[in-house]
């Protein structure tokens, strides 16, 4: 069906006037996005609208301020113990409004969120045309992870436009039978805004951000300690998963006390309660804040090295040659891994412990390990996304 949809551009003159609606809702998507927000604004070919759903408010807002994108919408959906149920209703039925309203050509999504989802089942729902923005990523188990795997394979099969970050992605869409003309290899956006960022913050000083490091700023300013740098924050891994991290981590910091780890912990109460009950007494673990994204790639780059169950990490670090543990079972993200820039460990304490620990006291473990290798992209990806775009639309209007 999606084959189907005819596409209306506006007209100007002699310039077809793309009318592009992008839609994110979470600080991850808002960083992806951000690049390609910033070159069609700037780009006379198009007419970009922005939408925000605010599945994750405070921390989007950082976001944009970071990269001055003003929404002109805003679904304004977070609420207390909001779950999956309250984000995909709100968001399927207020886009459907918005779509009504603003009749976008073609809307832009990223990613694997409830919101990009929801949003791109109601446009489905109206026959607008799609753009995936990362598509192709797999673990090939659908509840790994949980929702985000679900989410992704849902619009991809919706989608019209799937703009993918490797040849990796590219064949796991070719193997669920999406046509090949539909599929572009473009690179992941998040490199184009990590370089934007990296830029930004070159000349910065660490006390720049001294309400954000907290305590741990005395470590950060010192350049001959040692900083591993922690996220956790996956609903995979809530519960018994997230008691086993702080486990493997508390294990770290009373093997080297000399070396300080730096935790920037999500607000949800599924992360602060474990982390701050297992983790808040050791003398050399700082507990902070989320970070707004320059200073947190500040701080990426000031890193040793870096455990996470984040999958944007996996894919800045290697471009930083900082080593990652990734605590999943499983990631949609095997580039880092086939490039040895990255380790699965999983989430059993002991296997995060030995494993850290190997990096920590092995030289050439960690030299061949912090090689700068980026397999996910030169920076250039949303060049290519709103290329891809408008050559398709100009097509269509010529004919």
């Amino acid at each position: 069906m999606v084959d189907k949809v005819d596409f209306m551009c506006s007209i100007d003159s002699d310039i077809v006037k793309i009318k592009v609606l992008s839609v994110f809702g979470t600080r991850p998507e808002g960083i992806k996005m951000a690049p390609i927000l910033k070159r069609l604004d700037s780009d006379p070919r198009f007419i970009s609208k922005v939408c925000v759903t605010s599945q994750h408010k405070e921390m989007l807002v950082q976001v944009l301020n970071i990269f001055n994108i003003i929404p002109d919408y805003d679904l304004n959906i977070m609420k207390p113990n909001q779950d999956l149920y309250d984000i995909t209703s709100l968001v399927l039925l207020g886009m459907r409004d918005l779509y009504r309203t603003i009749k976008p050509d073609v809307i832009l999504v990223h990613g694997d969120t409830t919101t990009t989802m929801a949003a791109s089942i109601s446009a489905f729902y109206m026959n607008i045309p799609i753009g995936h923005v990362e598509a192709g990523l797999r673990t090939g188990t659908l509840t790994a992870p949980f929702p985000e795997e679900a989410n992704r394979v849902i619009v991809d099969r919706l989608a019209r436009f799937h703009f993918c970050p490797t040849e990796t992605s590219i064949k796991n869409l070719l193997k669920e039978n999406i046509p090949e003309k539909y599929i572009s290899l473009t690179g992941n956006t998040v490199i184009d805004a990590l370089l934007m960022v990296k830029e930004m913050v070159r000349n910065k000083e660490p006390d720049e951000w001294q309400e954000q490091y907290q305590q741990a700023l005395t470590a950060i300013k010192d350049p001959q300690q040692k900083i591993v740098l922690i996220t956790a924050h996956r609903r995979e891994n809530f519960g018994k998963n997230f008691l086993n991290i702080c486990e493997g981590i508390s294990l770290l910091a009373n093997r080297f006390p000399d070396v300080s780890f730096i935790y920037p912990a999500h607000l949800n109460p599924n992360v602060r309660k474990p982390v701050t009950t297992i983790l808040a007494n050791h003398p050399n673990i700082f507990i902070i804040d989320p970070l707004d994204y320059a200073p947190f790639v500040y701080l990426m780059n000031r890193s040793y090295m870096i455990i996470t169950d984040s999958g944007g990490i996996q894919e800045e670090a290697p471009s930083l040659g900082k080593p990652v543990l990734v605590m999943r079972e499983a990631t949609e993200r095997p580039e880092a891994l086939l490039g040895k820039n990255a380790i699965l460990v999983g989430v059993e304490p002991q296997t995060i412990f030995e494993t850290s620990s190997r990096i920590l006291l092995d030289p050439e473990l960690y030299k061949k390990m912090s090689k700068k290798n980026n397999p996910y992209g030169d920076g250039k990806a949303s060049e290519r996304i709103i290329q891809t775009l408008y050559n398709f639309f100009i097509s269509k209007s010529d004919r």
